[in-house]
């Protein structure tokens, strides 16, 4: 079972097996680590072990909206969508964040992504879950294509996180981003620097301008292993010696 494990770093790989390994444990196939019910059971099993209260009913209240909202969304990766924002909800417990940001983290795309409100976080999730979700959400200019806008966009989140003053804002987006930069390691050591042509933003440079901003900007989290694995991500991702 995967339940009970450490947090997974990015996929490695056993030459010797010819086995992925993720979460210290082999796999044969995305299943093993990609199925959505086993991944909330794991993050389920993470709370339960530093959070004071037992009661998870909004985090399980979260889940079920948000696999309800994402429906059959794939990701870029083909994996169903719903297993980024339960890798950011994982994410965010091994950092033992609290409820209402792990919460966040599971949310974290449906205003941007799909026909939920903020409104409706608010009335479901409370004011301080819909601020969070608010600083990950984009203006997708609706009426533009979307690779005209990525640029203003991307700036625009930015301004908002370095202006943001809030550690809890800082952690969420370091899981968004980080669970982000342990799906492209496995897409980019497959296809390269061609794995960018799935993308809006096709040019690799753009895209390593914003996520290596993101580092910059969630550099207060520098004592963090997983400040620290984003920023290592980051360079093998995008080809950096240095």
């Amino acid at each position: 079972s995967l339940d009970d494990r450490m947090a997974p770093e990015a996929l490695t790989r056993n030459n010797a097996l010819g086995l992925d390994i993720v979460d210290g444990h082999a796999v044969k196939n995305p299943g093993d680590y990609e199925n959505p019910d086993k991944l909330f059971d794991m993050l389920i099993a993470r709370i339960r072990k530093y959070h004071p209260t037992k009661d998870v009913s909004k985090v399980e209240e979260a889940y079920e909206v948000a696999k309800i909202a994402h429906g059959d969304q794939k990701r870029k990766s083909g994996e169903p969508y719903i297993v980024h924002p339960l890798w950011v909800s994982i994410i965010l417990a091994d950092l033992e964040m609290d409820k209402e940001t792990i919460i966040a983290g599971m949310l974290h795309d449906v205003v941007e992504d799909t026909g939920i409100t903020i409104d409706e976080i608010e009335e479901n999730f409370g004011a301080r879950v819909k601020a969070l979700v608010e600083s990950e959400t984009e203006d997708k200019r609706a009426d533009l294509p979307p690779e005209d806008t990525w640029r203003i966009r991307k700036e625009e989140s930015l301004e908002e996180l370095a202006n943001c003053g809030d550690t809890d804002v800082l952690m969420l987006w370091l899981g968004d981003k980080l669970a982000n930069m342990r799906s492209f390691y496995r897409i980019w050591r497959k296809e390269g620097k061609n794995m960018w042509q799935s993308f809006n933003q096709k040019d690799p440079e753009q895209q390593f301008w914003y996520y290596s901003t993101i580092g910059g900007l969630t550099s207060p989290l520098r004592d963090f292993p997983a400040w620290q694995e984003y920023n290592e991500l980051v360079k093998k991702v995008f080809e950096r010696n240095n």
